[in-house]
């Protein structure tokens, strides 16, 4: 049989209605509500703290707790020689990280990498440059300026 408008049902258990708990013994869920018999979670108003397993040693106290984090450390967006090459500009300031899709925002601190090799004299702004990095853009001829440092006359 041909499958159309006419002909079209749900699939089985699709419908199914909303489980409508404390309305009585019509309901199939009456008396104790879904609740069982007495015990922690049976009484109104039950509040358990977030985490609680019942007693035993919640598994939040269970785990080793290693190291800390560090609150107040600088997080550099990390960028590439080989994806500056594969863009094909000239030069890439401060701004033009995000425009390329290099950055997430516009206040990102840039820290380019050496891996990749540039082909062609590149003039790149960054906040940071590894010692690789400088050494392949300027043996490219072209020039890395550290973003914030005085500009060298």
């Amino acid at each position: 049989m041909a499958k159309n408008l006419s002909n079209l049902r749900a699939p089985k258990n699709a419908n199914t209605a909303r489980k409508r708990v404390g309305r009585g013994m019509g309901s199939g869920m009456g008396k104790t509500s879904t609740r069982g018999h007495k015990g922690q979670r049976s009484r109104s108003g039950s509040r358990l703290m977030r985490g609680f397993e019942g007693g035993q040693m919640p598994l939040h106290r269970r785990l080793p707790k290693r190291g800390f984090t560090n609150i107040f450390r600088t997080e550099y967006t990390v960028v590439n020689l080989d994806r500056i090459e594969a863009l094909g500009v000239k030069e890439i300031g401060l701004d033009d990280y995000r425009k390329l899709g290099l950055a997430s925002s516009k206040k990102a601190l840039i820290k380019v990498l050496g891996s990749g090799e540039l082909t062609s004299a590149k003039t790149i702004h960054a906040h940071k440059f590894s010692k690789s990095a400088i050494e392949k853009i300027e043996k490219a001829g072209g020039k890395a300026v550290v973003a914030g440092a005085p500009a060298a006359a």
